[in-house]
């Protein structure tokens, strides 16, 4: 195949609706829904918001602190490295755009970048936002990030 046969991306998303949803507004043609890229589980923090978790636990943070009944930062690490390992498995024949959520997300851009997850506190990711990972000289990198619709148009 020529280098400018690639095919069309692989479109991955969420099972989730909003997931779904979000592909759908950005046009995307969905080729597989897919567990592994589902939002961080909580636990019994499920539908609280951080102020509300910090009543019982001070300072606490999903980068930080561990979520009873959820999912533990290290099963999250093992996710992440599984999602990118399937999607370096297809870039040499095209483009992969993954649509999922926020925490997975940036735990997915730290593990990216090689960082442990914890780091994925470090970049921001509005709603509706998108970002580009990608390599130069062979080093995986942040192409670009958080763009939001107003951004992207410019």
């Amino acid at each position: 195949m020529d280098a400018l046969e690639l095919r069309d991306p692989l479109v991955i998303v969420s099972p989730r609706q909003r997931a779904r949803e979000t592909a759908e507004l950005a046009g995307l043609k969905i080729q597989r829904t897919w567990d592994a890229l589902a939002e961080w589980d909580y636990g019994i923090y499920e539908g609280m918001t951080t102020p509300e978790i910090r009543q019982q636990v001070p300072d606490w943070t999903v980068w930080t602190h561990p979520c009873p009944r959820g999912e533990q930062a290290e099963q999250v690490h093992t996710r992440c490295d599984l999602v990118l390992s399937v999607a370096h498995s297809q870039l040499v024949d095209r483009d992969v755009i993954l649509v999922g959520h926020g925490h997975f997300s940036r735990a997915l851009i730290a593990r990216w970048a090689e960082l442990p997850i914890s780091e994925g506190r470090r970049f921001a990711m509005s709603p509706g936002a998108y970002s580009v990972l990608g390599f130069e000289h062979g080093a995986q990198q942040v192409v670009s990030h958080n763009v939001t619709s107003e951004e992207g148009a410019r």
